[in-house]
């Protein structure tokens, strides 16, 4: 079996975004020289995540308008006693995972027609790593 693990760091300008990592990915399988087996693509931070989902902005808009009602930006989070402001961004990572496992076939992701890899930053602004990590034949 063949392990092959890679690092990506981002630093967004916004506190929120949604970046697509798609291609970085394939690329990682590319070089693992991995043909049948799984790709785990994991944010290392509590405040960020690793999503699946189309790449349409209409529904971008509607997944942060759904986040936002569900875990709203707000001054009285627990989590703020720390002296912490981000008690939102970790709820927010509860509600849209930490990581995907995505399918290597034939030495490539085993993506749907529509399935887009995206790196999801609820409090950015800051460096944060997500590793990649294959395994397989």
């Amino acid at each position: 079996m063949k392990a092959y693990t890679e690092y990506l760091t981002f630093n967004t300008q916004r506190r929120r975004d949604l970046i697509r990592i798609t291609d970085t990915v394939k690329e990682a399988v590319k070089k693992s020289g991995v043909k049948e087996g799984l790709c785990l693509v994991s944010a290392m931070h509590l405040t960020a995540a690793v999503i699946i989902q189309d790449d349409e902005e209409g529904l971008h808009e509607d997944i942060w308008e759904w986040l936002e009602r569900l875990a709203p930006f707000k001054p009285n989070y627990k989590h703020h006693r720390t002296g912490e402001d981000n008690g939102d961004a970790h709820l927010k990572n509860l509600l849209v995972h930490l990581q995907v496992v995505l399918p290597i076939t034939n030495g490539q992701l085993d993506l749907g027609p529509w399935q887009e890899i995206f790196y999801a930053e609820f409090d950015g602004q800051r460096p944060k790593r997500v590793i990649i990590k294959i395994i397989g034949d």
